[in-house]
């Protein structure tokens, strides 16, 4: 039977520890903590798109999208977050040197011709609400999704530092951050995929498996097996799964967890 001791195990108890799990989990203050790094589309409109590319709050995006004549026509917009539910800022239109030419830098023109905004989902990390003017042209309003371009190898063994809570319990005391450092292995076949996490050399095993479904460079876990050598045995969601350069990096939440406690988690890990 599961018993909320887990929790307590679940926690780092050296001070030292705690500092180092601190100092991993350090990242930017962008948006929601969303990175929105993807090519964005339509389904139903495949032929056209928008790229981002994001640093902190800032969205550089280059359209690639028609005129009126159905010619391809180019657009940048530099986006940043507003702190409250959207980037937005101007749009431009560039002209230069031919490409089968060299480059003459005094050929360049960048003049602004409109503004553009994208509100991301609430929802999820992987739709939104792309909206642009541009002169002399009504204002086009798109949901978008990330571009799906070919599933992304996870199998590997990782070593990282997972930091979360326990919410929604019935006994009040429960519900208590926690931090803890995992050894991780990977396992895959196909979409099929296994993350057995080992923490605190052994002391508490957990794995999340189930089927990966892909939005774009994300992947998610929609309806994950959870199971933890302390009897532990519910189902939860597994989403922003993702492979890093250096690793993988995930969110999961599961909403029964025993003692009526709600789990929600991050974690991070390097490869081995």
């Amino acid at each position: 039977m599961f018993s909320m001791s887990r929790s307590f195990r679940h926690r780092l108890s050296a001070f030292v520890a705690t500092l180092l799990l601190a100092a991993f989990f350090i990242r930017p203050a962008f948006a929601a903590n969303y990175d929105y790094t993807d090519n964005w589309y339509v389904p139903a409109e495949s032929g056209w798109g928008v790229n981002f590319t994001q640093t902190d709050n800032f969205i550089f995006a280059t359209f690639f999208i028609y005129d009126a004549g159905k010619n391809p026509t180019w657009y940048t917009a530099h986006l940043t977050w507003d702190g409250t539910s959207q980037f937005a800022g101007p749009l431009y239109v560039t002209h230069g040197s031919a490409f089968g030419t060299p480059w003459i830098p005094g050929e360049l023109t960048e003049t602004q011709v409109g503004t553009a905004s994208f509100t991301p989902s609430t929802a999820n990390n992987y739709e939104g609400t792309l909206t642009y003017t541009v002169t002399n042209v009504a204002k086009v309003v798109k949901a978008v999704q990330r571009l799906t371009l070919t599933s992304i190898l996870l199998a590997a063994d990782y070593v990282g530092g997972q930091s979360g809570s326990y919410s929604a319990c019935a006994t009040a005391s429960s519900n208590a951050p926690y931090q803890d450092f995992f050894n991780l292995a990977v396992t895959q076949t196909g979409m099929n995929v296994s993350m057995a996490f080992s923490y605190r050399n052994g002391a508490l095993t957990c794995t999340l498996a189930g089927t990966l479904v892909l939005h774009g460079s994300l992947q998610s876990i929609d309806n994950a097996t959870y199971k933890c050598s302390d009897g532990l045995m519910t189902n939860a969601s597994v989403y922003n799964l993702k492979a890093t350069p250096l690793g993988i990096e995930g969110q999961f939440t599961a909403p029964s967890v025993g003692g009526d406690c709600r789990e929600d988690a991050r974690f991070s890990g390097t490869l081995k």
